[in-house]
């Protein structure tokens, strides 16, 4: 269990949000709630949760369509909690970006089980010697980036992709080769704005000047290269 953990709770039935909410807490994570999609995005963006709970029958937005919403604003884990158990269901929802599907009614060992293991794979390690250039240096082995000298604080999936752009410098990577490579996923079924969107983020965190970035830079109508 990854102790003080915070999972975000999103479903429009207050008993299952009661009855998670203490499952978690008994289980030492830390909880939050929310019942529809507005109040799910402002706590993905602002409240960055370590793990989202996703019911996929929600009203007015379901929930496959506001995890295309978090895929887009963020790579936080993603745990679909549904009664619908057939495989096409599941498989669409992997697809769009999810990272476990659990079939209700399920026990509680199997849920925290599933949130350990999710946990786990977000936090995944890689090897390598420092590399970058002048301004930038990444250490994979240690998974840390210096922007100026300085710590920059960066998501799992941020460092993913500056680790995949930096590895093959000067080469230019549409969208959909990036979801390909550091998602692994595709356009076919995720939005390319995901790759946008980090890139954008990610020139928030480690470019001098991020209007004018000279990093990570955008080729016009094809995608985007790391210049040393």
């Amino acid at each position: 269990m990854e102790p003080g953990a915070t999972i975000l709770l999103i479903d429009d039935d207050v008993q299952i949000r009661k009855l998670l909410s203490r499952l978690l807490d008994q289980d030492g994570y830390q909880s939050i709630e929310a019942v529809d999609a507005p109040t799910a995005m402002e706590v993905v963006e602002k409240g960055h949760p370590d793990l989202v709970l996703l019911d996929v029958l929600m009203p007015t937005t379901d929930g496959i369509e506001l995890l295309k919403q978090i895929r887009v604003a963020s790579d936080v884990p993603v745990i679909m909690l549904t009664a619908l158990g057939n495989e096409a269901d599941r498989v669409l929802g992997l697809r769009m970006g999810a990272d476990d599907y659990v079939v209700k009614p399920f026990s509680a060992g199997e849920l925290t089980a599933r949130i350990d293991s999710v946990l786990r794979r977000a936090r995944p390690t890689v090897n390598g010697s420092d590399h970058g250039s002048e301004t930038l240096r990444i250490d994979p082995t240690a998974r840390e980036v210096h922007a100026r000298g300085l710590l920059v604080d960066l998501t799992a999936k941020e460092f993913d992709l500056l680790a995949f752009l930096v590895a093959s410098p000067r080469q230019v990577f549409t969208r959909a080769q990036l979801l390909n490579h550091v998602w692994s996923s595709s356009s076919d079924w995720q939005d390319t704005a995901t790759v946008t969107e980090h890139v954008r983020r990610l020139r928030q965190k480690v470019e001098e000047d991020p209007e004018h970035p000279r990093l990570l830079r955008t080729v016009r109508g094809v995608g985007y290269r790391f210049e040393p």
